[in-house]
């Protein structure tokens, strides 16, 4: 996990309130298909196999995931879309769906490879349109909302050392929040890059935001989020116009549709902030 730039400021910022912590639960593997029910809008986003984040259905095409994800930061370079696949519902060896990408856009604010920071933050969203829709039948996408009065939130993710099967975290809460970034004391780590962070209050799940970056300060997790709705507003009129769309080179691929997959053992997370590079054995 990379050291955040400017973690001082942040902490100035956001991290007060993070003292009057309530009770987190602790992580829980879905790992039978009993667990998935519900949750299968949510899956592993691979990028060219060289890593992973997590993303989300917010619609039967669209994947909600963080900005920085779209970068291969070895090469300077975004990844082909064509070569990044979402894997809805991924547990173990199984899936619930898959499908290749066909267009990706980071938020317009986004700058790609540049120090993390407040401004990155608020920015590091990103949708990536599928080849095909996936159908709501078999994951039902999440709604987007603006934060509500409730403090305690839930995240749904991957990350290094259980990259293969989603694990839900109940209660974790806010820290605080401002300027459109929230804090949170989440139990989250490298590929947990995009995951979505809920709101359960009213008995419905809605995103609020999704993770960008995190540290930790004295052993304790402290991650960072943004407000979603402009953003994604922001992201589905770039889609519409084509303006700063990634195309995938050539014809995207047929989407690989299908409710059994095998998962890539041992593949790590991939980028910065909460995703690290992977390594390759001879």
């Amino acid at each position: 996990m990379r050291r955040l730039a400017g973690f001082a400021v942040l902490l100035s910022l956001l991290a007060p309130a993070a003292a009057a912590q309530q009770t987190n639960t602790g992580l829980e593997a879905l790992g039978r298909r009993d667990q998935v029910l519900g949750w299968e809008a949510v899956g592993r986003v691979d990028m060219n196999n060289a890593g992973f984040c997590t993303g989300t259905l917010i619609a039967p095409d669209l994947v909600l995931t963080a900005a920085h994800c779209l970068f291969d930061q070895a090469k300077g370079a975004p990844y082909d879309p064509a070569s990044i696949q979402f894997r809805a519902g991924l547990r173990d060896t199984k899936i619930i769906a898959a499908s290749r990408v066909r267009r990706a856009v980071a938020h317009p604010g986004y700058t790609p490879f540049a120090a993390v920071s407040t401004d990155s933050i608020r920015h590091d969203v990103a949708l990536l349109e599928l080849a095909e829709a996936i159908p709501a039948g078999r994951a039902a996408p999440f709604a987007i909302a603006a934060p509500g009065s409730s403090k305690t939130v839930s995240v749904v993710s991957y990350a290094r050392d259980r990259e293969a099967t989603l694990s839900w975290q109940r209660a974790c809460h806010i820290g605080d929040h401002f300027a459109e970034i929230m804090s949170f004391d989440c139990d989250v780590n490298h590929g947990s890059s995009g995951a979505p962070v809920f709101d359960l209050s009213d008995g419905r799940a809605k995103i609020i935001a999704v993770i960008s970056s995190g540290s930790r300060d004295g052993g304790k997790a402290i991650s960072y989020g943004m407000e979603l709705p402009r953003m994604v507003a922001d992201l589905k009129a770039a889609l519409r116009s084509g303006k700063g769309v990634i195309l995938a080179k050539g014809d995207a691929p047929v989407a690989q549709i299908r409710r059994i997959g095998v998962s890539d053992a041992g593949k790590s997370s991939s980028g910065a902030r909460f995703v690290k590079a992977r390594t390759t054995t001879p």
